[in-house]
């Protein structure tokens, strides 16, 4: 398999005033193309920091982080922006939906800012749409749908400039049981159809949808299991 990521002694440092906060601490590790990874730690444990520098959303103090093949840790605010609209798919807890705008329209987002075409835009969202179930729901507005709709929509939109990775941040904190229940399933399927998925998350039972559990605590990579399931209850203990 390819290497789609590869951190190497990420450290990510605040400042304010005097005080100094190191966030991330030496993490180190690789992710090959199709995997399906979750990432998790307590509250203040640094994933969300994480989540920042492997969504491009934020450079590390020192180390490097490779996405594709492209060195992400020295780019300039213009680079990142190019990488994030074509390099990462992002699902975020909060949807982050137009709520006046249709499912069409909001999926349609990303493919209008990279200057694709109007018909293309208009295929791909269709397309996208269906494939998350919502074939009879693209000209419903977001607040016209659940919340599990409104996730299943935010995946569609993540899918459409046919990133490298989906990055998922606490993908169903905002959503019932039987919906999250939904949305894994969905993200199972594209596992399997070879998409490459990095899930944030705090909670045990979504962790264990995913193939392989990376765990920080206190800034540093506390475990990486493929074989999470029979692990998660210690960890989980010990926090």
């Amino acid at each position: 398999m390819n290497t789609i990521i590869k951190v190497a002694n990420i450290e990510k440092v605040y400042k304010t005033g005097d005080v100094e906060t190191k966030a991330l601490d030496g993490v180190s590790f690789e992710i090959n193309t199709g995997e399906f990874v979750a990432i998790m730690g307590p509250s203040g444990s640094g994933k969300s920091t994480l989540m920042h520098v492997l969504g491009a959303l934020d450079l590390p103090t020192s180390g490097t982080y490779e996405l594709d093949n492209h060195n992400v840790s020295s780019m300039s605010d213009d680079e990142l922006a190019d990488i994030r609209n074509k390099k990462i798919g992002f699902i975020f807890q909060a949807f982050n939906l137009l709520p006046r705008t249709t499912a069409l329209k909001n999926v349609m987002l990303p493919m209008m800012y990279a200057g694709v075409s109007k018909n293309e835009r208009l295929d791909k969202a269709k397309k996208y749409l269906e494939m998350v179930g919502l074939s009879d729901r693209l000209h419903h507005t977001s607040s016209q749908l659940s919340g599990g709709q409104q996730q299943r929509v935010a995946i569609a939109r993540s899918l459409v400039m046919n990133p490298a990775i989906l990055l998922a941040d606490e993908p169903t904190g905002n959503i019932a049981s039987a919906q999250a229940e939904e949305v894994m399933a969905i993200f199972q399927r594209l596992n399997e159809d070879g998409h490459t998925i990095l899930m944030i998350t705090h909670e045990p039972d979504i962790a264990e949808h995913a193939k392989r559990v990376i765990h920080i605590k206190d800034g540093k990579l506390f475990q990486d299991s493929k074989n999470h399931k029979q692990k998660l209850a210690k960890i989980n203990k010990e926090n």
